[in-house]
Protein backbone atom coordinates (compact mmCIF):
# COMPACT_ATOMS: atom_id res chain seq x y z
CA UNK A 1 0.00 0.00 0.00
CA UNK A 2 1.08 3.75 -0.49
CA UNK A 3 2.33 5.38 2.37
CA UNK A 4 1.82 9.23 1.24
CA UNK A 5 -0.61 10.86 2.96
CA UNK A 6 -4.09 12.63 1.73
CA UNK A 7 -5.73 15.64 2.93
CA UNK A 8 -8.38 14.96 5.73
CA UNK A 9 -12.19 14.83 4.15
CA UNK A 10 -13.62 18.09 4.69
CA UNK A 11 -15.11 18.13 8.01
CA UNK A 12 -14.31 14.32 8.97
CA UNK A 13 -12.36 15.80 12.05
CA UNK A 14 -10.05 12.69 11.11
CA UNK A 15 -6.55 12.76 10.85
CA UNK A 16 -4.97 12.21 7.24
CA UNK A 17 -5.08 9.09 5.62
CA UNK A 18 -2.65 7.23 3.56
CA UNK A 19 -2.90 7.69 0.35
CA UNK A 20 -4.86 4.68 -2.40
CA UNK A 21 -4.70 3.44 -5.48
CA UNK A 22 -8.63 2.95 -6.70
CA UNK A 23 -9.65 1.45 -9.94
CA UNK A 24 -13.14 2.79 -10.84
CA UNK A 25 -14.93 1.10 -13.68
CA UNK A 26 -17.17 3.10 -16.14
CA UNK A 27 -15.25 6.20 -15.01
CA UNK A 28 -15.80 8.80 -17.38
CA UNK A 29 -19.54 10.59 -16.33
CA UNK A 30 -21.66 10.12 -13.86
CA UNK A 31 -21.03 8.47 -10.49
CA UNK A 32 -17.56 7.26 -11.33
CA UNK A 33 -16.32 10.64 -12.39
CA UNK A 34 -18.00 11.79 -9.37
CA UNK A 35 -16.14 9.75 -7.51
CA UNK A 36 -12.83 10.05 -9.60
CA UNK A 37 -12.52 13.50 -8.87
CA UNK A 38 -13.46 13.33 -5.16
CA UNK A 39 -10.28 10.51 -4.70
CA UNK A 40 -7.87 12.54 -6.82
CA UNK A 41 -9.11 15.89 -4.47
CA UNK A 42 -7.80 13.84 -1.73
CA UNK A 43 -4.84 12.96 -2.87
CA UNK A 44 -5.49 9.48 -4.09
CA UNK A 45 -4.55 7.70 -7.08
CA UNK A 46 -7.00 6.86 -9.53
CA UNK A 47 -7.32 4.43 -12.71
CA UNK A 48 -10.61 4.98 -14.69
CA UNK A 49 -11.93 2.70 -17.53
CA UNK A 50 -14.36 3.62 -19.74
CA UNK A 51 -15.61 2.13 -23.63
CA UNK A 52 -15.08 5.73 -25.71
CA UNK A 53 -11.60 6.81 -26.14
CA UNK A 54 -12.64 10.09 -27.08
CA UNK A 55 -14.68 10.64 -24.05
CA UNK A 56 -11.63 8.73 -21.86
CA UNK A 57 -9.49 11.48 -22.93
CA UNK A 58 -11.79 14.56 -22.01
CA UNK A 59 -12.48 13.18 -18.66
CA UNK A 60 -8.56 12.75 -18.07
CA UNK A 61 -7.28 16.36 -19.90
CA UNK A 62 -10.47 17.55 -17.34
CA UNK A 63 -9.14 16.41 -14.10
CA UNK A 64 -5.82 16.78 -14.44
CA UNK A 65 -3.49 15.08 -12.00
CA UNK A 66 -1.85 13.38 -14.57
CA UNK A 67 0.61 12.16 -11.84
CA UNK A 68 -2.17 10.01 -10.05
CA UNK A 69 -4.55 9.30 -12.77
CA UNK A 70 -4.79 6.47 -15.45
CA UNK A 71 -7.10 6.14 -18.75
CA UNK A 72 -8.40 2.84 -19.66
CA UNK A 73 -10.01 1.79 -22.65
CA UNK A 74 -11.95 -1.46 -20.99
CA UNK A 75 -15.48 -2.90 -21.41
CA UNK A 76 -15.91 -3.98 -17.96
CA UNK A 77 -18.28 -7.01 -19.55
CA UNK A 78 -15.00 -8.44 -21.04
CA UNK A 79 -13.09 -10.97 -19.06
CA UNK A 80 -9.75 -10.17 -20.94
CA UNK A 81 -10.59 -6.34 -20.65
CA UNK A 82 -11.04 -6.09 -17.30
CA UNK A 83 -7.81 -7.75 -16.07
CA UNK A 84 -5.76 -6.39 -18.62
CA UNK A 85 -7.34 -2.96 -16.59
CA UNK A 86 -6.33 -4.37 -12.81
CA UNK A 87 -3.13 -5.41 -14.28
CA UNK A 88 -2.58 -1.89 -15.95
CA UNK A 89 -3.59 -0.45 -12.37
CA UNK A 90 -1.22 -2.25 -10.23
CA UNK A 91 1.83 -1.80 -12.65
CA UNK A 92 1.06 1.86 -12.76
CA UNK A 93 0.78 2.35 -8.75
CA UNK A 94 2.53 -0.58 -7.53
CA UNK A 95 -0.75 -2.30 -5.73
CA UNK A 96 -4.39 -1.38 -5.76
CA UNK A 97 -6.15 -1.20 -2.63
CA UNK A 98 -9.80 -0.22 -3.84
CA UNK A 99 -12.39 -1.51 -6.68
CA UNK A 100 -15.28 0.09 -7.71
CA UNK A 101 -17.56 -1.90 -10.11
CA UNK A 102 -19.62 1.37 -11.29
CA UNK A 103 -20.34 0.53 -14.98
CA UNK A 104 -23.61 -0.40 -15.72
CA UNK A 105 -26.45 0.69 -18.00
CA UNK A 106 -30.17 0.56 -18.16
CA UNK A 107 -31.75 -0.31 -22.02
CA UNK A 108 -32.76 2.58 -23.68
CA UNK A 109 -36.51 1.29 -24.33
CA UNK A 110 -37.10 1.44 -20.75
CA UNK A 111 -36.85 5.33 -21.19
CA UNK A 112 -38.41 4.78 -24.32
CA UNK A 113 -41.88 7.37 -24.72
CA UNK A 114 -44.56 5.37 -23.66
CA UNK A 115 -43.14 2.62 -21.99
CA UNK A 116 -43.66 1.49 -18.57
CA UNK A 117 -40.35 -0.26 -18.43
CA UNK A 118 -41.78 -3.57 -18.31
CA UNK A 119 -40.73 -6.95 -20.12
CA UNK A 120 -43.49 -6.67 -22.33
CA UNK A 121 -42.70 -3.59 -23.63
CA UNK A 122 -39.08 -4.44 -24.23
CA UNK A 123 -36.61 -5.03 -27.21
CA UNK A 124 -35.17 -8.22 -26.21
CA UNK A 125 -32.27 -6.75 -28.96
CA UNK A 126 -31.45 -4.18 -26.23
CA UNK A 127 -31.25 -6.21 -23.09
CA UNK A 128 -27.85 -8.28 -23.17
CA UNK A 129 -25.81 -4.95 -23.32
CA UNK A 130 -27.34 -4.00 -19.68
CA UNK A 131 -27.49 -7.90 -18.33
CA UNK A 132 -23.61 -8.66 -19.28
CA UNK A 133 -22.43 -5.14 -17.70
CA UNK A 134 -24.88 -4.71 -14.89
CA UNK A 135 -24.17 -8.37 -13.08
CA UNK A 136 -21.07 -10.15 -15.24
CA UNK A 137 -19.29 -7.01 -14.40
CA UNK A 138 -18.78 -6.70 -11.04
CA UNK A 139 -18.33 -10.60 -10.96
CA UNK A 140 -15.21 -10.04 -13.92
CA UNK A 141 -13.68 -7.13 -11.44
CA UNK A 142 -14.07 -9.46 -8.42
CA UNK A 143 -12.07 -12.07 -9.92
CA UNK A 144 -9.56 -10.06 -11.22
CA UNK A 145 -9.18 -7.76 -8.35
CA UNK A 146 -9.55 -10.25 -5.56
CA UNK A 147 -5.82 -11.46 -4.95
CA UNK A 148 -4.46 -7.69 -5.28
CA UNK A 149 -7.47 -6.28 -2.51
CA UNK A 150 -6.28 -9.60 -0.31
CA UNK A 151 -2.27 -8.28 -0.53
CA UNK A 152 -3.24 -4.73 0.28
CA UNK A 153 -6.56 -5.61 2.52
CA UNK A 154 -8.42 -3.54 0.90
CA UNK A 155 -12.52 -3.03 -0.56
CA UNK A 156 -14.34 -3.63 -3.08
CA UNK A 157 -17.43 -1.24 -3.63
CA UNK A 158 -20.27 -2.38 -5.83
CA UNK A 159 -23.17 0.44 -7.26
CA UNK A 160 -25.73 -0.97 -7.23
CA UNK A 161 -29.51 0.41 -6.84
CA UNK A 162 -32.89 1.23 -5.03
CA UNK A 163 -34.11 -0.84 -7.82
CA UNK A 164 -32.58 -3.78 -6.38
CA UNK A 165 -33.86 -3.38 -2.99
CA UNK A 166 -37.24 -3.41 -3.74
CA UNK A 167 -39.48 -5.12 -6.64
CA UNK A 168 -40.26 -2.63 -9.74
CA UNK A 169 -43.14 -4.89 -12.43
CA UNK A 170 -42.00 -6.79 -14.55
CA UNK A 171 -38.76 -4.33 -14.84
CA UNK A 172 -35.66 -6.34 -16.01
CA UNK A 173 -32.88 -3.95 -14.98
CA UNK A 174 -34.21 -4.08 -11.69
CA UNK A 175 -33.55 -7.79 -11.43
CA UNK A 176 -30.03 -6.95 -12.41
CA UNK A 177 -29.78 -5.05 -9.71
CA UNK A 178 -31.29 -7.43 -7.28
CA UNK A 179 -28.39 -9.42 -8.86
CA UNK A 180 -26.30 -7.15 -7.90
CA UNK A 181 -27.41 -6.74 -4.03
CA UNK A 182 -27.44 -10.44 -3.94
CA UNK A 183 -23.90 -10.75 -5.68
CA UNK A 184 -22.34 -8.10 -3.31
CA UNK A 185 -23.30 -10.07 -0.03
CA UNK A 186 -22.14 -13.75 -1.03
CA UNK A 187 -19.10 -11.65 -2.06
CA UNK A 188 -18.99 -10.90 1.42
CA UNK A 189 -18.66 -13.67 3.00
CA UNK A 190 -15.79 -14.97 1.02
CA UNK A 191 -13.78 -11.89 0.77
CA UNK A 192 -14.31 -11.06 4.32
CA UNK A 193 -12.42 -14.70 4.82
CA UNK A 194 -9.60 -13.16 2.79
CA UNK A 195 -9.81 -9.77 4.57
CA UNK A 196 -11.13 -7.60 2.64
CA UNK A 197 -13.88 -5.99 2.20
CA UNK A 198 -16.99 -5.42 0.22
CA UNK A 199 -19.70 -2.55 0.36
CA UNK A 200 -23.20 -2.31 -2.10
CA UNK A 201 -23.91 1.37 -2.27
CA UNK A 202 -27.74 1.86 -3.41
CA UNK A 203 -27.99 4.74 -5.39
CA UNK A 204 -31.91 6.70 -5.83
CA UNK A 205 -32.69 9.09 -8.60
CA UNK A 206 -29.20 10.21 -9.66
CA UNK A 207 -28.98 13.19 -12.38
CA UNK A 208 -26.98 11.26 -14.44
CA UNK A 209 -27.01 10.18 -18.64
CA UNK A 210 -29.22 6.58 -17.02
CA UNK A 211 -32.54 8.22 -17.48
CA UNK A 212 -31.78 9.64 -21.36
CA UNK A 213 -32.83 12.86 -21.03
CA UNK A 214 -35.89 12.36 -18.36
CA UNK A 215 -34.30 13.25 -15.26
CA UNK A 216 -36.55 13.15 -12.67
CA UNK A 217 -36.88 16.65 -10.63
CA UNK A 218 -35.92 15.22 -7.41
CA UNK A 219 -32.64 13.40 -8.66
CA UNK A 220 -29.46 14.13 -6.78
CA UNK A 221 -26.36 15.11 -7.82
CA UNK A 222 -23.80 12.17 -8.51
CA UNK A 223 -21.53 13.80 -6.04
CA UNK A 224 -23.85 12.63 -3.48
CA UNK A 225 -22.81 9.29 -4.18
CA UNK A 226 -19.03 9.52 -4.41
CA UNK A 227 -19.23 10.77 -0.77
CA UNK A 228 -20.82 7.74 0.22
CA UNK A 229 -18.21 5.56 -1.64
CA UNK A 230 -15.15 7.95 -0.38
CA UNK A 231 -17.15 7.01 2.98
CA UNK A 232 -16.72 3.80 2.91
CA UNK A 233 -13.14 3.32 1.48
CA UNK A 234 -12.41 5.87 4.36
CA UNK A 235 -13.46 2.99 7.22
CA UNK A 236 -11.27 1.82 9.74
CA UNK A 237 -8.80 -1.42 9.52
CA UNK A 238 -10.81 -4.19 10.64
CA UNK A 239 -14.16 -2.52 10.16
CA UNK A 240 -16.64 -3.53 6.61
CA UNK A 241 -19.50 -1.27 5.66
CA UNK A 242 -21.19 -3.88 3.93
CA UNK A 243 -25.16 -1.69 2.54
CA UNK A 244 -25.79 2.06 1.88
CA UNK A 245 -28.66 3.50 0.58
CA UNK A 246 -28.99 7.01 -0.32
CA UNK A 247 -31.88 9.01 -1.71
CA UNK A 248 -32.54 12.08 -2.43
CA UNK A 249 -34.95 13.92 -0.04
CA UNK A 250 -38.36 13.77 -2.14
CA UNK A 251 -38.03 10.03 -3.32
CA UNK A 252 -40.62 8.28 -1.82
CA UNK A 253 -40.31 4.81 -3.99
Amino acid sequence: MNTALTDTPTGSGASPVAAKSVLITGGTSGIGAATARLLLGRGHQVAVTGRDPGRLKAFLDEVGHEDRVLGLIADASDWDSTNTAVTSTVERFGSLDAAIANAGSASPDHFRAGSTGVVDDGDPELWAPMVLANVLGPALLAKATLPHLEQSRGRLVLVGSVAGTKNSPGNLYSATKWAVVGFAENLRMHATTRGIGVTVVNPGMIDTAFWYGQVPPVAMSPDAVAEAIGFALDQPAGVDLNTMTIRPIGQAA
